[in-house]
């Protein structure tokens, strides 16, 4: 497609280079900020430099945050001894939307898939062993997707740190098996969190 502007064609190229957006949809956006006042692209422009700058990675949880220690691992009113193993930043945000979730968040950064070239040392489950031994936690709640890839993840998890004194558990499958956790809806995904089942590696 030929652009009247190499400046808008350049902008065209960076918008499209985001999930989900093509060319067509990248041009309409970008014509729709140029019709904007400056100051609303200005904004925008400004907030995404801060968002790759600025933005954090809590020390305890691996959350995105403003500081050292995310608002969760901080709250006096999150329970210590109740960690919630899951592979995203988008799944805390879900399960957080529930409700129902009272403890703390430990976010693997992924799962295990060896076709996509992702075994354990890529993932962050020296967090784990950290949080064991410091001897708060009484439970581990697997959050996974029901997918090969979660479980996978969950039974080499359960396999490495199960003779320590913790109990684990996994979320109620009332999420259909195949899914991610991010598209569960919020009824469905709180009653998995509050009726969850203990964890057992012949499951």
């Amino acid at each position: 497609m030929d652009y009247p502007s190499k400046v808008l064609a350049k902008a065209v190229d960076e918008i499209s280079g985001l999930p989900g957006i093509g060319r067509k949809t990248a041009l309409r956006l970008a014509l729709h900020l140029l019709k904007q006042p400056n100051s609303r692209a200005v904004s925008l422009g400004n907030s995404l430099i801060n968002l790759v700058s600025e933005i954090k990675y809590c020390k305890d949880c691996h959350n995105f945050s403003d500081s050292e220690v995310c608002e969760i691992c901080s709250s006096p009113k999150r329970n210590d001894e109740l960690i919630c193993i899951v592979e995203d930043v988008r799944d805390v945000i879900a399960i957080e939307n529930t409700g129902k979730y009272t403890g703390k968040y430990l976010i693997l950064g992924g799962k295990i898939s060896p076709m996509e070239g992702v075994g354990p040392n890529q993932l962050n489950i020296p967090s784990i062993e950290r949080k064991l031994n410091e001897g708060s936690v009484k439970e581990f709640i697997f959050a996974l997707s029901a997918t090969m890839e979660g479980d996978t993840t969950a039974y080499y998890i359960y396999k490495k740190f199960k003779n320590f004194n913790v109990n684990f558990s996994s979320i109620a499958r009332g999420i259909s098996v195949g899914d991610e956790l991010e598209y569960a809806d919020e009824i469905s995904l709180g009653r998995s969190i509050i009726n969850r089942l203990p964890y057992n590696e012949k499951d």
